[in-house]
């Protein structure tokens, strides 16, 4: 069968020459696309650096007064929720409460089950959280209703609350649920999930590279300890 009758495109007509230049465009585009990438990121971590900067203190802060970290976020920033929970569960030299709110299957699927799946996040919050807590939420799509939801619980019970979106931030730049908002100035979905990841990441760093006040990281643990028992008994209660 001729090239012309078979139906294929005609770049995988052409024998070793065409495969070579096929190979060749690929390699330009992915190394356009990292180089955007790593643009975007950079850009972002310049641009959002001091708000960056006093959010870790925020969240250092509370976390030496014994705050619980809950994460969340939809999709593929469920990714972003788990990361940032293991983050802190190990940080600022002692074992603290860190909790994704989409690491719990059954939770998820029930909230599901009996009532509107946009109030799982929220109710969970409703569920274990305290005053004094820090919520840390992801969206990429910055209209995530059940990701704004979450927040404005958050808010209701005294939480610190820190979101991360795109594009020019939606509804969570716009309600007023967020103590801090990092969003990134893009509308490529891969491309501003991949700079929130770098965001993320640095806010954690900025918070492990701050004094735990008087440097008594025991009396730290202690309190730490203290309210992880705490979350474990809200838990068993409900």
């Amino acid at each position: 069968m001729s090239r012309e009758n078979s139906g294929l495109p005609h770049q995988f007509g052409d024998g070793e020459r065409d495969r070579r230049a096929l190979l060749a465009d690929l390699a330009a585009r992915a190394e356009t696309e990292a180089e955007e990438a790593s643009r975007l990121r950079r850009s972002s971590l310049e641009a959002l650096g001091s708000e960056l900067e006093r959010a870790a203190r925020a969240i250092a802060q509370r976390l030496s007064a014994g705050a619980c970290v809950y994460s969340f976020g939809d999709g593929e920033s469920s990714i972003d929720a788990t990361c940032a929970a293991a983050l802190f569960s190990r940080s600022r030299g002692a074992s603290l409460p860190a909790r994704s709110l989409v690491a719990d299957r059954a939770v998820i699927t029930s909230a599901g089950d009996d009532a509107d799946h946009e109030l799982g996040f929220s109710r969970q919050l409703a569920a274990c959280a305290r005053a004094g807590d820090i919520a840390i939420g992801y969206s990429i799509g910055p209209e995530a209703d059940n990701v704004v939801d979450a927040f404005e619980e958050a808010g209701k019970r005294g939480l610190l609350t820190v979101g991360f979106t795109g594009c020019a931030g939606g509804q969570m730049a716009t309600r007023g649920v967020l103590d801090h908002c990092f969003a990134v100035p893009s509308r490529d979905l891969h491309r501003i999930q991949e700079a929130v990841m770098a965001l993320s990441y640095d806010l954690w760093a900025r918070v492990e590279q701050l004094p735990t006040p008087d440097g008594d990281r025991q009396a730290l643990s202690q309190q730490q300890t203290a309210a992880e028992q705490g979350l474990l008994v809200t838990e068993e209660a409900r």
